[in-house]
């Protein structure tokens, strides 16, 4: 099964990240969907059943997932949808897992600050959206010359936001996408 899907839920567990032997990063974390409903019985929200996903993300999606996303924070998450089973001494498993294409919190619980990366940390698939939009000027945050170029490994730039400890600007690494120093 190879199908679209979106779901709102909570998040169960820590993020796990880590790399491949190809060096890819991978981030990934469990995701609860609880079904609620309205019991005019008894005037009482009831929870119904929870389905259980496992979410997986890859290269810069997961540099991001890693350094946004907590335990019990209400996200939504888009992907494609893969069941598998497997059997294990006589007893057949089952998992549901999306590997996402897009992770973001969910307003409806709370409010959240984006803070947008620079042109080394966008998806390689936005370049050609912006060369498509025109010719390039000297304003935008791509430029046509370095347009293809990876930082070195453990780069890290300021970003826009301040140290909770009044100590400067937070620094992001540009490789991973996570905070560096700030005690996160």
């Amino acid at each position: 099964m190879n199908d679209m899907i979106s779901v709102r839920g909570f998040v169960a567990s820590e993020v796990k990240s880590s790399t491949t032997t190809r060096g890819t990063a991978t981030a990934s974390f469990r995701l609860g969907t609880t079904e609620r409903r309205y019991d005019r019985a008894t005037n009482t929200w009831v929870d119904g059943n929870t389905n259980w996903y496992t979410v997986q993300s890859f290269r810069y999606l997961a540099g991001h997932v890693g350094c946004s996303i907590k335990k019990g924070q209400r996200v939504l998450v888009v992907g494609k949808l893969r069941l598998r089973q497997w059997e294990h001494e006589g007893r057949v498993y089952h998992v549901a897992e999306i590997d996402a294409e897009s992770v973001g919190h969910d307003l409806m619980w709370g409010s959240a600050n984006f803070t947008r990366m620079n042109g080394s940390s966008a998806p390689a698939d936005s370049a050609p959206a912006v060369e498509a939009a025109g010719p390039l000027d000297s304003s935008n945050e791509w430029d046509s010359e370095d347009h293809e170029q990876i930082p070195p490994e453990d780069e890290s730039i300021a970003s826009n936001l301040d140290n909770p400890d009044g100590t400067g600007p937070l620094l992001v690494n540009t490789t991973t996408g996570e905070l560096v120093g700030a005690g996160v």
